[in-house]
């Protein structure tokens, strides 16, 4: 009885300063009968529905470079080469340079799919239950941390293969020449390769997150019922 009335005090003095729910929240997990394994499974489930479902999308023509969330903009090094070559007319070839940059993206990522679904696979959470109590896009920070340096490695020749498939590499090749042929300017010969890559793979990240979100904030975008399950922890 003794102990009854203390953890009755224990639990009034939380909740009057507001701290019973991380309490709540610190139960173990079994007792909602879903434990730390689940929690991981449905969290990469979440995250291969945002590659299945927004990823996809970047692989589309215009995938990256009509949506704005992702789309990639010249690096600080060549928005002088833009400008210089808009001033002496030649804005359909500056067009088409931030184009194909988009263009090898969109080619790169629809290759480099496998790679991704992979990632997500090998990922181990070592503190699910953390990250699915954690911000809209926890699960999507946590992804990006543990697989992004192998990612680059992985994706980077990818990106390369992309230039040279949709013309990115003889494009810019023009443009960079032309430029650097104008009278007073320095010459630039930017790493185009290491750019693209960090950005389609900054793209990559950002649409899975997108996805995350949604299956935080709505029922109907858990397609799955352990992801109804493990997701319904947090709402």
């Amino acid at each position: 009885m003794l102990k009854k009335l203390v953890v009755l005090s224990i639990i009034v003095q939380l909740s009057a300063c507001g701290e019973l729910q991380q309490v709540i929240n610190q139960l173990p997990q079994e007792q909602s009968g879903i434990g730390n394994a689940q929690i991981a499974e449905g969290l990469r489930q979440a995250l291969d529905k945002g590659i299945d479902k927004q990823v996809s999308k970047l692989t589309q023509e215009d995938g990256f470079f009509k949506n704005q969330l992702v789309k990639i903009a010249l690096p600080e090094e060549l928005q002088k080469v833009d400008k210089t070559l808009r001033d002496i007319g030649l804005s359909s070839l500056a067009d088409e340079g931030l184009k194909v940059l988009n263009r090898a993206a969109e080619d790169a990522v629809g290759e480099a799919t496998p790679i991704f679904v992979n990632a997500v696979k090998g990922i181990t959470f070592s503190d699910a239950k953390n990250i699915l109590l954690g911000s809209d896009n926890a699960a999507t920070l946590y992804l990006s941390g543990q697989t992004e340096a192998e990612l680059y490695t992985k994706f980077s020749p990818v990106i390369k293969n992309s230039f040279d498939k949709v013309g990115a590499d003889k494009v810019w090749s023009n443009l960079i020449t032309k430029y650097n042929s104008i009278p007073l300017t320095n010459n630039v010969n930017p790493d185009l390769t290491d750019y693209v890559t960090k950005e389609a793979l900054k793209g990559v990240y950002t649409m899975i997150a997108v996805e995350e979100k949604e299956i935080r904030t709505k029922v109907s975008s858990r397609s799955t019922e352990l992801m109804r399950k493990v997701f319904g922890l947090q709402d």
